[in-house]
């Protein structure tokens, strides 16, 4: 009970509270180029929606899979791992309301889903299947967020700060991972995520 407890509050904080970042949010080592124009604004605004939406899709990962797991030691490194995405959740947001725009008017739903995959691989794959997704998923976010750096604005640079420092910290993640014991998944599955991704990207763009 009172795991789910815990699950049912991480849900209700990743989507519905603000989030406040335990790091200051990453800054330019550059200052001075042209402002952003109103088109570059709005590109800048749905790559970093996007971007927000895959943080809440890993606090749900991460949170399924604690719940999941009944090794308490993976448990701690699976909550801790979730506590530094909240950084990401906290500079996006911030970064989005800096533009004008706004989160994923999908979130719940985009939370659902990859809550649901976080536990039904941690129940029916195990733990080590669990690190698996975890590794996969961190790879592809990292693959996407570099190349969020080739389409971001050149002078946006806020952004671009922002986006390499999430890129560093995944790599980070994935490699945790597997030091953990993470298994390789089989090819199919690494298919189906890219697709359910790439689904998840496009509407996440814009809504």
């Amino acid at each position: 009970m009172d795991a789910l407890l815990i699950a049912a509050d991480s849900a209700l904080r990743t989507v519905f509270a603000k989030h406040h970042a335990t790091r200051a949010t990453p800054s330019p080592q550059n200052q001075g180029l042209e402002p952003l124009s109103e088109a570059q604004k709005r590109e800048s605004i749905g790559l970093m929606r996007v971007n927000h939406v895959g943080e809440v899709c890993a606090q749900a990962l991460y949170t399924a899979q604690a719940l999941a797991t009944g090794d308490d030691a993976l448990r701690q490194h699976l909550l801790a791992a979730s506590a530094e995405e909240t950084d990401h959740l906290a500079w996006t947001e911030e970064r989005l309301k800096e533009l004008g725009g706004r989160t994923s008017l999908l979130n719940p739903l985009w939370y659902v889903g990859a809550f649901g995959i976080g536990l039904l691989a941690g129940k029916l794959g195990g733990d080590k299947v669990s690190l698996g997704f975890v590794v996969e998923t961190e790879r592809q976010v990292e693959a996407h967020l570099q190349g969020h750096l080739a389409q971001l604005p050149a002078n946006d640079l806020a952004s671009r700060a922002i986006v390499a420092q999430m890129k560093t910290d995944e790599v980070a993640h994935a490699q945790a991972a597997s030091a953990a014991g993470a298994v390789d998944l089989p090819a199919p599955v690494k298919g189906l995520m890219r697709a359910a991704a790439k689904v998840m990207t496009s509407v996440a763009h814009h809504i």
